[in-house]
Parts: structure tokens; sequence; C-alpha cells
């Protein structure tokens, strides 16, 4: 079999990319302020599934971008999800992007209280006084700690990005957070990851300037 490759020169090859994903789509209509997120997400993946999968809350996408540009900062749960997002661009805003999964206090209180240290690091977070957006693409244990926290009145997101992967409880923890008034992108059912937890971030802060050098 004669295998043919398309000539694309290296800095296009994001920009064919996205040319498949729209030719792809087909007839299909995205709504606007949501289709750079929902075409990212599939050209980290390769799975049109985003497409019909990724839930918006009302205007989430422009609270989002309005708090980054107030200075948010960005809470994750894995160490690749911090890793993958533009924390140079972020900067421009006076963001920074935080994981505490791997710090001392968290792992004692998660001994010490018999849970995750996903959800220790989800209480960490909440004492930091900060305007914060929450991107989750691992643990659900840590989107039912935030739902909690929500409704003990001692956490109020400006957004959270609930997209952890896997079988036990991650449905359910999507589904408590769409249940939230707070703004929310959320992966219905069992797909997600921390690269597409990143990816969203990341074309959050493309929305707001694609200028990547």
């Amino acid at each position: 079999m004669k295998v043919e490759l398309e000539n694309v020169k290296p800095r296009d090859i994001e920009k064919r990319s996205f040319e498949i994903i729209t030719e792809e789509l087909g007839t299909r209509q995205l709504p606007k302020e949501q289709e750079l997120i929902i075409k990212r997400c599939i050209h980290t993946s390769a799975d049109f599934e985003y497409a019909d999968n990724l839930c918006f809350s009302t205007e989430a996408v422009t609270k989002a971008i309005e708090a980054i540009k107030e200075g948010a900062c960005i809470v994750t749960d894995t160490q690749m999800v911090k890793a993958g997002i533009n924390k140079k661009a972020l900067s421009k805003y006076g963001g920074e992007v935080y994981c505490f999964m791997a710090d001392e206090d968290v792992a004692q209180t998660a001994r010490d209280n018999g849970s995750t240290r996903a959800t220790a690091s989800m209480d960490k977070a909440a004492a930091m006084g900060k305007k914060l957006i929450f991107a989750i693409g691992n643990a659900p244990t840590a989107l039912v700690r935030i739902y909690e926290l929500i409704e003990e009145k001692k956490l109020d997101p400006e957004l959270i990005i609930g997209v952890p992967v896997g079988f036990v409880n991650v449905v359910q923890s999507k589904e408590l957070i769409m249940q939230t008034e707070v703004p929310y992108i959320v992966a219905r059912g069992r797909k997600g990851g921390s690269n597409i937890a990143a990816c969203i971030c990341n074309a959050l802060l493309y929305m707001i300037d694609d200028n990547r050098d």
C-alpha cells in the first residue's frame, strides 16, 4: 500500500489539524462562544465525542475570560495539568497555576482525615482567599470536595473545569458540579483527562490573546 503524506510546514500543522476538524464536523454548527474550546478538545484527543459531551453553564466562557483578565489563578489536581497550561500566557494577567498534590501538609491532612490527597488539596485551595479557577482532570474526589465546599459557603470559584476520566464516581462527581450555580465546563460521562483539562485552560487563554511567541 502506498502511503501519501501531506506536505505541511511545522508551523502550519495545528492550523491544518483544525481545518480537518472543521471539515469532519461537516454542517454541524457549534455555539460561537464554545467553538474553540470544543475544537481544541477534539484536537487534543482526536475524539469527536467532545462535540456532544462538553457541557457549559450559561456564559461560562465569558465569565472565565473576565476572571482570567482580573488575575484569577488556576488550581489543578495533577502536575500534568499544571505542566500543560501556558503559564506565561496566564501570567500576563497576574495569574499563577497551583497543584498541591505533592505538598507534605496536604499528604498529612489526607492521612489524618482518611481522605485522598485530591480532597485535601481542595481544602488548601479554598483557604487561599484568591480568585480561583479549578481545572480537574483526574480525581473525582476533588470535584466532590469542591461541591461540598461550595455548599458549605467556603468556596466560590470563578469556573470549574470538571473533566476527570475513569469509572469510580466520575460521572456522579460531574453531575454534582452541574447542580451548582457556579460557572462550569464539564465533560459529561467517563471521558476526560489531564490533557483535556489543560487544553480547556489554554483555549480560554488563546481566546484572549493567541500570540504564543
